[in-house]
């Protein structure tokens, strides 16, 4: 085995992958050539290493080094400097944003970003070459398998899923232990087991960065609950437009057989379980369970009524157990280190940690896992470092279109299953979107509703016609065409939705209409009454105005606007004519003197 002095990570996540870390690998292998350290430096590609704002991410061990905005340019001087003369290039170290310290000493456990998280999940993610199963084990990768395979029966497995109190990370909660439990009851010739990859949230790439970062992870958690079951088939669903991940997976997949890690008698027990990989074409609604199936089985995604669940009917009507990456991702993990380790973080109904997509207006967009338990404002003040340009907090979404948006007075409330229900929202799978002062929340709940119609199967009435109906008037109230009573009929159809949809789509669709609604109340009255956006989005509610005493009538507004709605004379106050101004904000970016305001 070959033994370097330092090795080199490079994020090849998704997001450092479309900034050019793939010409950083190749940029770094030239150079160290060049410099003849090729069997002393290497090279590793790795997965995401979750601070995404500041990629693309380089890390040199064994001082652990953490470089952010690496560009090929910067490349030649890392080798020259740090790998060749052992000297650390401070001006691309990553810079604290909570201590705007720019210190190449720090460790990543001491940058803020990380060290309020707890890792498990996305325990490998920025450490291993994902597409190195050597790697894999070397972390203690595939000893949980063989763990379960000779030391435990498939009743003590289950056990031990029980006893963690793990629950599924894929937005119902639902015990995890439990669902196996009742697969495992269910008598049957054939039974499955299958992963939900779909991840369809606007905002959400948890799953996805799983599969790049540790694939190995999830194939080995799959045997797992393979043996737990009784299964000897394993399907993953994973949607087409994450070419990365399902590279990675199918390497990974390649490699376990090659391995006798998957296929028959594994570590000759007599098990045997194999996974195929099914590509989804990017319909939400296949994130249901029931329309995910059937989308394997090739029909149409759409959700069928239960019971029967499918741990008793699923795939091909057999017995079928579903979880998704980020709960299988825990799995190996519980049975190598026991269920009292895991049951030990978070809190009493919701143990063991969470991982979510941080975006919109914060600092700090990327992948954090938590504590369960763990406050909001930690997770968008302390790891997202607020948002950006000293703009006001105004909201963060969790659980995508299913979930709701709390306001700044929520922000202490610990982030579990129980708690984000009780104020309004819920976990979801993940996404954790941030809003500022400059987001209106009525156009937010708009936008969230257009993409429910957009992505809605159709199959039942209150879903298909209920959450159209919504959309209109929503899209009337954002117009400045809304009518006294519309918050009123937008209430009542959401209930109705709520009690009669067919399945945990529309069932939950209109959860931000009400959540917004809830607190943001305000807003929509301004909207309806004053033909007012608070937040000076909506642009059919957007005026224009040029203050007489500030204008210097140096004319580069009139210049500007596409639509000639500008007139004056030189030095002197010009005017807006309000029926041809397209509220474009050219005018305004344009001013030098700050005399046009936005109403």
């Amino acid at each position: 085995m070959d033994i370097y002095r330092a090795h080199v990570l490079v994020c090849g996540g998704t997001g450092c992958s479309s900034s050019g870390s793939a010409k950083l690998i190749d940029r770094f292998n030239d150079k160290l050539a060049e410099n003849h350290l090729e069997k002393e430096v290497k090279v590793i590609r790795t997965g995401c290493f979750g601070l995404c704002e500041a990629g693309p991410v380089v890390i040199v061990y064994p001082d652990g080094t953490f470089y952010s905005h690496v560009k090929p340019e910067n490349v030649d001087e890392i080798v020259s400097e740090h790998l060749l003369k052992g000297r650390k290039v401070e001006h691309l170290v990553y810079t604290d944003h909570a201590t705007h310290e720019q210190n190449a000493e720090k460790k990543l456990d001491d940058i803020t970003f990380y060290k309020y998280q707890h890792r498990i999940a996305l325990r490998n993610c920025g450490v291993i070459d994902p597409e190195n199963i050597d790697e894999y084990l070397a972390m203690d990768g595939y000893k949980a398998l063989e763990k379960a395979l000779t030391q435990m029966t498939r009743e003590q497995v289950i056990d031990e899923i029980l006893k963690s109190g793990l629950r599924g990370r894929g937005g119902g909660g639902f015990p995890t232990g439990l669902k196996w439990k009742f697969t495992y009851q269910s008598q049957a010739d054939q039974k499955f087991v299958a992963c939900n990859a779909d991840e369809g949230d606007p905002g959400a790439f948890m799953d996805r960065s799983i599969l790049e970062g540790d694939p190995h992870a999830i194939i080995e958690a799959m045997a797992i609950a393979g043996y737990a079951i009784g299964a000897s088939q394993g399907y993953i669903y994973v949607r087409a437009e994450y070419p990365i991940a399902v590279k990675r997976l199918s390497i990974a997949i390649d490699q376990a057989r090659e391995y006798g890690l998957l296929g028959k008698n594994i570590f000759e027990t007599g098990f045997d379980f194999d996974l195929n990989i099914r590509l989804g074409a990017g319909a939400f609604v296949c994130g249901e369970e029931t329309a995910l199936m059937h989308s394997i089985e090739g029909k149409r995604g759409e959700p069928t009524a239960r019971p029967p669940f499918p741990a008793v009917k699923g795939l091909f009507e057999k017995p079928t157990m579903l979880n998704n990456v980020e709960t299988y991702a825990n799995v190996a993990q519980i049975i190598l280190h026991g269920a009292d380790w895991f049951a030990a973080m978070g809190t009493e109904k919701s143990k063991g940690t969470k991982v979510f997509a941080l975006g919109g207006k914060i600092n700090n967009t990327g992948l954090v896992e938590i504590p369960m338990g763990t406050p909001l404002r930690t997770i968008i003040y302390d790891i997202g470092g607020g948002c950006p340009n000293g703009k006001k907090f105004k909201a963060v979404q969790t659980g995508g279109p299913s979930g709701g948006c709390l306001p700044e007075s929520l922000l202490d409330t610990p982030v579990d299953y129980d708690n984000l229900i009780a104020a309004g929202s819920m976990m979801g799978s993940g996404g954790m979107i941030v809003m500022d002062e400059d987001n209106c929340m009525v156009d937010i709940a708009r936008f969230y509703l257009d993409f429910i119609v957009d992505e809605s199967c159709g199959k039942c009435a209150p879903c298909r016609i209920g959450t159209k109906r919504m959309l209109e008037i929503l899209n009337r109230i954002v117009e400045g065409k809304g009518e006294e009573g519309d918050i009123e009929k937008l209430e009542n159809l959401a209930e109705t939705i709520k009690s009669t949809a067919l399945c945990g789509l529309g069932q939950t669709a209109p959860n931000p209409v009400l959540s917004t609604i809830k607190f943001f109340r305000s807003e929509y009255e301004a909207h309806i009454r004053e033909k007012r956006c608070p937040a000076h989005h909506c642009k059919s509610l957007l005026q224009y105005k040029i203050d007489p005493e500030k204008c210097r009538g140096c004319t580069a507004c009139a210049r500007a606007c596409p639509a000639d709605a500008i007139t004056g004379t030189v030095k002197q106050p010009h005017v807006i004519d309000t029926a041809k101004c397209l509220k474009c904000g050219t005018c305004m970016e344009k001013c030098r003197f700050g005399a046009i305001s936005r109403e």
